[in-house]
């Protein structure tokens, strides 16, 4: 059973390491871009020395990013469907269609239907080198699935059938019916301090700060790169 959680876990680390290296083209990682190549393609990202404010990839980096960006995006944005193809063959032995669905909102940050080259740094940034909180902030993000400020049981419990759905025969222990049901029950007892049904952002950086598990979790990408 141990074996099956390492294996599943490594699994998870090697996702994450092929979603960056296929956005960043690494198989070409050393025809770095020129600073003036960036206004090659029918899409015009903001100026490097903007992005490099905003987000905490050096300009090598962003240069990186953006050859596999636009190899893979000519258009220079991802729109959802293509987002979700992309995510599909990540996960073939589950139905990753609906979790696709809620991350894609969460980088669109412009809620504009699609992904430019803008979202998508800064949200990688943020995931991979984002302070706690700064991460605590995106998770929430995602999983306040109408952006009310607040997390309800079924946003929770749609992201959680989300996950078991996407994960498929790697779910340890084996997915029983009511799993997801327990998940987000676990979830509020911990989490809903004033027992009012919602998780406030407040409760969610309180109650994950002081989770050792959570704690470590927020470390889970910092080898990515």
């Amino acid at each position: 059973m141990g074996h099956r959680r390492r294996r599943c876990k490594r699994r998870l680390l090697r996702v994450a390491r092929y979603l960056y290296r296929w956005f960043t083209g690494t198989l070409v990682e050393d025809s770095v871009v020129e600073d003036g190549e960036l206004s090659t393609v029918c899409y015009r990202p903001e100026g490097l020395d903007q992005l490099l404010q905003q987000t905490k990839f050096t300009r090598r980096e962003l240069q990186i990013l953006y050859r596999g960006f636009k190899n893979e995006c000519p258009s220079g944005v991802v729109d959802e469907e293509t987002f979700k193809l992309i995510y599909s063959q990540f996960f073939p032995q589950g139905d990753s269609s609906t979790y696709a669905h809620f991350l894609f909102e969460a980088f669109d940050t412009h809620k504009n239907g699609t992904v430019s080259f803008e979202d998508f740094v800064t949200g990688l940034s943020i995931i991979l080198r984002g302070s706690v909180t700064e991460k605590l902030n995106w998770a929430f993000n995602l999983y306040d699935l109408n952006k009310d400020g607040f997390i309800t049981k079924e946003e929770m419990t749609d992201i959680m059938s989300s996950i078991y759905d996407m994960m498929g025969t790697c779910t340890y222990p084996c997915m029983q019916n009511d799993a997801p049901k327990e998940h987000v029950d676990n979830f509020f007892q911990k989490m809903d301090k004033n027992k009012d049904g919602v998780v406030t952002i407040e409760e969610f950086l309180e109650s994950c700060q002081k989770d050792e598990n959570i704690m470590q979790s927020m470390h889970l990408f910092d080898n990515v790169i």
